[in-house]
């Protein structure tokens, strides 16, 4: 099938977060490292819960969104089985001022990045009973500031803030990723992922997945490249990660699992779900879908 000449001449709206994995993924795309076969993309960037919220209104072609926010916006989109961040037996850490045990913050209240997030969905299945108090993501400074002022017991943290808790002087509670492996017998934990809007129609929905698809290999295939290119242009420099931080985050989110999510990342996804509507976290049983 063939694309409609007219609809190359509309841009494809891209949103994706302000971290370093989702850069890295579309820097090719948006550099013009990769043949675009005459498609032109405007980029956006926004936090985690912000690009959930928006994708609510189906306003965005393609929009990076928590796993656990697609189930709410399905009838829209669909996921692609690239781009996808997974942690396997690591994922987003719940941090305190002091040393203490999780069943200590029972009834607690607990910063997290958004209700809307994988993090707050996996935390309010695998931790005790708490309070949730959203903490946005942006600026990085502002969940050490919020646990360190007394408002919340504990936080949550999610991207670059899981490596760099420990020079803000803060105690590793848990990391979710290891109570997920633990819980599901060894399950990755599929973390985020990119959704493409069903109206862009069937050619043109295989187009920019394509697109999308050659843009995460053309990086892992020139990682050095961009390394550098993120060191030079990231704007993000209240979060100070140097090029060792950098390599190992991107080391941890973008990867193969990244290039094309494998079974059992495909099986963790459908497993969330049925935890999640088991819990009452869904209204309804949901397996995950996917475009071409």
């Amino acid at each position: 099938m063939t694309v409609d000449a007219s609809d190359t001449a509309h841009p494809v709206r891209l949103a994706f977060s302000p971290d370093s994995d989702d850069l890295f993924m579309f820097w090719p795309l948006l550099e013009g490292k990769i043949d675009t076969e005459g498609v032109r993309f405007e980029a956006q960037r926004a936090d985690t819960e912000t690009l959930n919220t928006r994708a609510a209104s189906g306003e965005l072609d393609v929009c990076a969104v928590s796993i656990a926010r697609w189930p709410s916006i399905a009838e829209r989109y669909l996921l692609l089985k690239h781009g996808m961040s997974v942690g396997r037996g690591y994922g987003p850490v719940l941090v305190a001022l002091q040393p203490r045990s999780v069943d200590s913050l029972r009834g607690a209240r607990i910063g997290v990045p958004g209700l809307r997030t994988t993090a707050f969905l996996v935390a309010s299945l695998l931790l005790p009973a708490f309070e949730p108090v959203v903490v946005p993501i942006a600026p990085y400074a502002l969940a050490f500031e919020t646990l360190k002022s007394g408002a919340v017991e504990a936080v949550l943290l999610i991207h670059e803030g899981r490596l760099t808790y420990a020079r803000e002087g803060v105690s590793l509670v848990c990391d979710l990723g290891t109570l997920w492996a633990e819980a599901t017998g060894g399950l990755p934990l599929p973390l985020g992922a990119n959704a493409i809007r069903r109206g862009l129609g069937e050619a043109r929905l295989a187009q920019v997945s394509r697109l999308v698809h050659a843009s995460i290999a053309w990086a892992l295939s020139n990682r050095e490249e961009i390394l550098r290119a993120l060191l030079a242009r990231e704007t993000r420099r209240d979060l100070a990660l140097d090029r060792g931080l950098l390599d190992r985050y991107l080391a941890m989110y973008a990867n193969e699992d990244t290039r094309s999510a494998p079974r059992d990342v495909l099986e963790a996804i459908d497993e969330l779900y049925a935890r999640a509507f088991a819990a009452g976290r869904l209204d309804h049983p949901q397996r995950a879908e996917f475009a071409p």
